[in-house]
């Protein structure tokens, strides 16, 4: 059976996350052709995520989508922040399909219930339907109703975190603009390693991020790879080209790699 990946395409890789609604469209069509390329021979199953950038990060700042959802205000801003997520995503299912990706949407918000911040319930059976029959499936940063907050808003990470230990994936892909974790943004030095148990000292993030920016990536992703036995995880920089289609296939990739304190490295 073929190895399962997640991928994260960053909402700081795909978009300018400092100008409104700006698509990094040159940087999205090389990633999904990487991608292709990667899967070509059927080596591995994938999940793909992307984040939500400047197309849903300055919104949610904006309406304090996070924090909760209760007037007649914060849920107009909810649509707001959901509609601009989704305007991100068709960009994103649009390139995957001109690559010749068979991508199959899955957002968040039509399935996911939180219950304070942490997601409760999230359909699996059409992402597992998916890959079964040899589609990507695609989930997003975006909306979900809460049962404490009223609403909220999800990251990638917290949606691989709630698919990981359910669907098991060999390895996790961060693909970002930096080169890895810094230990200062943005000229700090290159963590290599981060092991599960030690301090974590990561710079400050590049741009407004609602969902916690680099620190809260980082713990999100350890506690999946305590969750998932043999899971190994890996953050770098998908703006350098044939980086993404090199991770993929499992080949030496720079970055900062993530593991449980007893896990060795292949």
């Amino acid at each position: 059976m073929p190895t399962l990946l997640f991928l994260k395409l960053g909402g700081s890789l795909i978009t300018d996350k400092a100008t409104p609604r700006t698509l990094r469209g040159d940087v999205l069509t090389r990633l999904m052709g990487e991608i292709t390329a990667a899967q070509a021979d059927g080596a591995f199953q994938l999940v793909l995520g992307h984040g939500s950038g400047s197309f849903g990060h300055i919104e949610g700042k904006r309406y304090g989508t996070r924090d909760g959802v209760h007037s007649r205000e914060d849920w107009r801003g909810f649509a707001e922040v959901q509609a601009a997520a989704a305007l991100l995503n068709r960009h994103v299912i649009d390139a995957a399909r001109a690559a010749g990706l068979p991508v199959f949407n899955c957002p968040p918000s039509a399935s996911a219930v939180c219950r304070d911040g942490r997601i409760e319930s999230l359909a699996l059976e059409p992402i597992t339907h998916a890959l079964a029959h040899g589609l990507v499936p695609v989930v997003q940063g975006d909306v979900a109703v809460d049962r404490v907050r009223g609403g909220t808003i999800v990251s990638t990470e917290d949606v691989f975190g709630y698919l990981a230990p359910r669907l098991k994936p060999a390895r996790l892909l961060l693909a970002g603009r930096d080169p890895g974790v810094l230990t200062r943004w943005p000229d700090g030095d290159l963590v290599p390693e981060i092991v599960d148990g030690t301090a974590v000292n990561a710079g400050a993030a590049q741009a407004t991020d609602v969902t916690g920016g680099m620190v809260a990536k980082i713990f999100e992703t350890l506690n999946m790879v305590r969750a998932v036995p043999g899971l190994t995880a890996l953050i770098f920089s998908g703006d350098v080209p044939g980086q993404v289609a090199a991770a993929l296939r499992g080949e030496p990739v720079p970055g900062t790699r993530l593991r449980q304190a007893n896990q060795l490295l292949g």
